[in-house]
């Protein structure tokens, strides 16, 4: 098995509440740094869409819970 470790964001600096990403054969994995037993797996491919509909700002609504 192919394990890359366990990167986070530089801007999560020494903060715990991040979100982590590696790579295990082939397959993207994403954690929760303060839950790290609950992983997360998909392709490369779908991951990018991901990356980049968050970068076009398609998920800001989520945090938007003013009714």
């Amino acid at each position: 098995m192919s394990k890359s470790p366990w990167q986070k964001s530089t801007y999560s600096g020494a903060s715990n509440e991040c979100v982590e990403v590696r790579t295990v054969d082939g397959l993207v994995e994403l954690r929760e740094s303060d839950d790290g037993d609950v992983i997360v797996r998909t392709t490369p491919v779908k991951f990018a869409k991901f990356l980049q509909g968050v970068k076009a700002g398609e998920f800001d609504h989520y945090g938007d819970f003013t009714g």
